[in-house]
């Protein structure tokens, strides 16, 4: 496999400020960056809890950067909140079902602005949806995903491995064939080396999709 050529940390914080400043839904005027060993870490301060999920995801897409670093608040000004008021507006929108979440499968709790989420569903768009949804809430600061995942009654370890192989040979034929597979009790762990961080999240993005998956733990590493 072709090495990956490391940039030095001053060109990627160039490349991330330069990044987050691309970002339309960003304020990158209000955001500090460093970067350590490819590791890049965001400071200062958003308005909106979303725009903080931007500003990460800006960040992790620039060519380069191995993980990021997450030290951004949010100020919503001068009016902050209630928690109570917080909470109750969550349960509206999971009682609407304009969620991909099954009905009372989530409860919420709220303090300090910040959002935790348990209950137990059975895949994992399902906790992404429901996450998405009280993330998009005005007022809030931040999202505890706690949320499980109920293991699938009648899949087997083999016929789960064999599917997710097949996945992955099927959305990245390139990098598939260096990405092992290992299944145990529903838990996934991905071995092995590809050559960008995208590739190794759409691994892992491939591994949730498959039927009685419960956990991933993604250790691919980039070559080089």
């Amino acid at each position: 496999m072709t090495q990956i050529q490391h940039r030095p940390d001053h060109h990627l914080k160039t490349a991330v400020t330069d990044e987050l400043a691309w970002t339309p839904s960003v304020n990158a005027e209000e955001i500090g960056v460093t970067v350590t060993n490819g590791v890049a870490t965001l400071s200062g301060h958003v308005g909106t809890y979303p725009e903080k999920e931007e500003a990460l995801r800006a960040a992790s897409r620039v060519h380069g950067v191995t993980s990021t670093v997450d030290k951004i608040l949010v100020r919503h000004g001068h009016e902050v909140a209630a928690d109570a008021d917080l909470a109750r507006e969550a349960m509206i929108v999971f009682d609407r079902r304009t969620v991909l979440v099954p009905k009372d499968a989530v409860q919420v709790d709220v303090r300090d602005q910040v959002v935790t989420l348990r209950g137990s569903v059975d895949w994992h768009y399902q906790r992404e949806a429901a996450r998405r949804a009280v993330a998009a809430l005005p007022g809030i600061s931040g999202v505890r995903n706690l949320i499980t995942l109920r293991p699938s009654p009648g899949v087997s370890a083999a016929e789960t491995k064999a599917q997710l192989t097949a996945a992955l040979a099927r959305h990245a034929p390139g990098f598939a064939q260096h990405v092992e597979v290992g299944i145990d009790d529903g838990q996934v762990t991905l071995t092995g080396e590809v050559l960008t961080p995208a590739e190794r999240r759409s691994a892992e993005q491939t591994a949730w999709f498959a039927p009685g998956v419960t956990a991933v733990d993604n250790q691919v590493t980039l070559s080089g």
